[in-house]
Formats: C-alpha cells, structure tokens, sequence
C-alpha cells in the first residue's frame, strides 16, 4: 500500500471536479461527475465525500478506488450479469453504454443490522410484522447473521427521498418493474452478493450489506453504478465480529465520525483532520488491495484527450 505521507501529501489534490468541455455538458452528482454521450456516458469519480445527503468533504485516491474497484467487480460478475461498462481508459473514468435505469434500487442484507428508524434491525426490535414484507425468525439479535439474504427494494433516490419500506410485492403491484424482470433483477442480485460474500470472507472481511443498481441496454438487464464498494456495501472486519459492536471497514467509519462530532446533516459539515482524511483514505485503499489482491497505484487524474481516444 502507498505510505501515509503520500496520502497526506495528495489531500490538497483531491480531485474535487472535472472541467473537461471537450467531452460536452458536465452533470455532477453527489461523487462523480457525467459527460453524455450520443449512446454513452463518460462516468467521472470523483473524490468528493457524500453523506447525510450532501458532498463534505474529499479523500484523496477515493474516486479512483471506487472506479477501479467497480471495474473490477463487474469483471468477476459478468458470467452471473452483464454490465454497462464498455471500457475504463483511466483510473477514474468509466465509459458506459447509455442504460435505462430501472426505478428500483435493490438492497441485498445478510445480516440485521443497522440504526436508523428504518433499519431492517430497528423495525424487527420494535416488533412491526413482516418488516419489508419479510418472514424472519423471532429471536434474532443485531449484527445477527440472517438464515439467508434478503433483498429490500427501495425507490431510487430523488434529492435525498427513499421508500425504505417498499416490499418486493409492492414493486410489481405499483407498476415499477414488471413481474419477469423483477425475477431476474432478484435472481441476479443474490447470485452477486454471495459471490460477494465469498471474496469477502477470504480477503478477512464480512460483506454485510450492498446496494445494486440494474437498468437495461437494448432490453437487456445490466448492472449499473458501482458494485461492492465501500461505499456501497457495509463491510466488517471478521476478526473483530461478536466482540460487541463489529468495526466498519466502508463509508459508515466516516460518517459515524461526523455523527461523533454531533453532526447530523444540519448547517455547516465540520471540517476533516488531514490524520483523520489519511485514515479513511487508507481503508478505502486497504479495501480495494484486499478484495482484488492487487496493489492500488495512484494514476493520473482524468484527460480529455485520453477519454477521447477511448470514445473512438
């Protein structure tokens, strides 16, 4: 793994934006910033730090561990589920095919965890029956494995709002997704979750939970997004779990720091400490070495002429 100092040397070049005219109309999201295409999207990370619905910061190297990492993950997949990737000429960049999102974010969970008001965990403890329209067995405790993983659909995000309590009979019955698809979204979901369960527990960590993201390209279904990222899926380190609280080894060791500051999501985000922007920085990267065996070397950031090459 890069040492410390380079991180904290790269803290004041974190790739906040791109400004990459060339390649059309820029449209920023919350991580990564999006170039459109005729029938491609030129996918930008960045490495701009969303939580509590807002961007608060950067981690340096965070864009490129989450592009490569993605890239990677889609490779592992593909036999299980095609992807929108068409190719990744640069560490942050990933060149898709222009998919048709479906309304549906899919949320798989092996385990019942979690703390806000909607958590499977926290609604099971307050005893609502059937909670996302699940059958769960009584006695469970939290961070308790379940007997096998579940999927909780929501509706994709709109400016922050979820439907966390949508059930899977509910996403064909409101016309989401129609019953067939929905099958094979459901089917191809599980199927990538226990591969990712498995890379998980030889790399020391427990893959917890994830969200995926499906669309369609000429009416076929494709993964698309990021998959098993630490931003996307909750991961444990196997050696601390069942001594009390597991240790979290994705974003949530970044947003449980703002929530110890008394942070929340209102009025002006404390500012990181460059030790503490190193230590996240140094997981984010730890993660990727340990899933893919490979070691995560710093690339150079985004080049219009490069991508250009590549949309050709």
């Amino acid at each position: 793994m890069i040492d410390r100092e380079t991180i904290l040397e790269a803290i004041p070049e974190a790739l906040l934006r791109t400004d990459l005219p060339e390649l059309g109309e820029r449209h920023e999201g919350k991580v990564r910033d999006i170039y459109l295409q005729e029938d491609r999207r030129v996918l930008i990370t960045t490495d701009r730090v969303s939580a509590f619905d807002q961007v608060l910061g950067a981690i340096p190297y965070k864009g490129q561990v989450l592009n490569q990492l993605s890239a990677w993950w889609f490779e592992q997949v593909r036999d299980a589920v095609a992807s929108h990737v068409i190719s990744v000429p640069d560490p942050n960049v990933t060149i898709g095919a222009e998919a048709v999102a479906l309304p549906v974010e899919v949320i798989v969970r092996g385990f019942i965890t979690g703390v806000t008001s909607t958590s499977l965990w926290t609604l099971y403890s307050q005893g609502v029956e059937r909670p996302y329209g699940l059958d769960l067995p009584p006695g469970l405790k939290k961070n308790d494995p379940l007997p096998a993983a579940v999927i909780t659909p929501t509706t994709k995000a709109t400016g922050g709002a979820h439907d966390e309590r949508l059930t899977s009979a509910e996403v064909v019955e409101q016309g989401l997704v129609e019953p067939g698809l929905w099958e094979q979204v459901q089917e191809a979901a599980l199927t990538v979750f226990q591969m990712g369960e498995r890379v998980a527990a030889e790399a020391g960590l427990i893959l917890v939970d994830t969200k995926y993201e499906f669309g369609l390209v000429d009416g076929e279904l494709v993964l698309i997004d990021e998959v098993h990222t630490p931003d996307s899926s909750r991961y444990w380190i196997a050696d601390t779990y069942g001594l009390g609280e597991p240790q979290n080894y994705d974003k949530e060791f970044l947003r449980l720091w703002f929530v110890d500051q008394g942070y929340r999501g209102d009025g002006p985000a404390p500012a990181m400490p460059d030790e503490f922007v190193a230590e996240v920085a140094t997981r984010y990267i730890d993660t990727y070495e340990r899933l893919t065996g490979n070691r995560f070397e710093p690339g150079e950031q985004p080049a219009a002429e490069r991508i250009r090459r590549a949309l050709l």
